[in-house]
């Protein structure tokens, strides 16, 4: 019985039946990547990669849904931003917010230690604090311990404070340490510059500082210095009554309207640098 002669591809006329030539053959110019064929998806394999539910699926959880009257549980009070000054008689804290988009004038009838306090805190909320000032040894510790080596805390001499181009990312308190008769000061309250001058004592020129000022902090005095601020601010005599006898850490801060005592409490670091609370320098 005879069989047809079998046919082979073009191209391998020749070779011995039975071996496969290589996909690919090197050629003297070969870079030596030898070329990926891949081979055609089977329609069982395109159907499963298209299928849904193929592959991880999240957590099996309840959607955070609650009720409309159920919103107040879970609301979080938000209070003032600023410096912590304090805590007022009920143990709340106290906040003073120098940094504010409006020209803030603030007096302060004290000693220097508050004033020293209210500087580090200030600055520990990111402003820029300048220091005008007529006794500048005082301040000097102070602005070279500020800031943890950068420059946060700045003395000037009285009449030398240069611009300080505040603005909302930097805002700046200036506090004006000159004296029972401070002279007009070059720099003045801007938006983002807030101006807090102290007064050692209530003298015959402070009833002009006490009614520019939005602001007005009073630590201890004499009966003969609350009639002028009764007269000037209009304080409450329940009020006035208590600042001969108050403590050394405490003042009365307080506007047109509103009027609350506050005990400022320093830290370790505070205490460590200005030394205890003390109303006379």
């Amino acid at each position: 019985m005879s069989y047809p002669p079998q046919t082979m591809p073009p191209g391998q006329q020749g070779r011995t039946p039975g071996r496969t030539t290589p996909a690919h053959v090197a050629s003297p110019t070969d870079t030596g990547m030898i070329p990926i064929i891949r081979q055609p998806e089977t329609p069982q394999q395109q159907r499963r990669i298209v299928s849904p539910g193929f592959g991880l699926r999240g957590p099996r959880r309840n959607r955070h849904v609650v009720t409309a009257d159920e919103l107040a549980a879970i609301s979080m009070p938000i209070g003032d931003d600023g410096v912590l000054i304090g805590t007022d008689p009920d143990s709340q804290p106290a906040v003073l917010g120098l940094s504010r988009p409006t020209a803030f004038d603030v007096v302060l009838v004290g000693g220097l230690w508050l004033a020293q306090v209210l500087a580090l805190r200030a600055a520990a909320t990111g402003a820029r604090v300048g220091v005008e000032t007529g006794r500048p040894q005082v301040w000097q510790q102070l602005a070279q311990a500020a800031g943890g080596g950068q420059q946060c805390v700045t003395v000037y001499p009285v009449g030398r404070v240069p611009a300080q181009g505040p603005s909302v990312s930097s805002p700046v308190v200036l506090i004006r340490d000159c004296g029972v008769r401070p002279p007009r000061g070059r720099v003045t309250s801007v938006p983002w510059q807030a101006v807090v001058t102290v007064l050692p004592y209530v003298s015959e020129h402070a009833p002009r500082w006490l009614a520019q000022a939005q602001l007005v902090g009073i630590q201890r005095i004499s009966p003969q210095e609350i009639e002028v601020v009764r007269d000037t601010l209009g304080v409450p005599n329940e009020h006035l009554q208590h600042l001969p006898a108050l403590h050394e850490g405490a003042a009365l801060w307080c506007t047109r309207k509103h009027h609350k005592f506050v005990m400022t409490e320093p830290t370790d670091a505070e205490t460590g640098l200005l030394g205890v609370a003390r109303r006379m320098d």
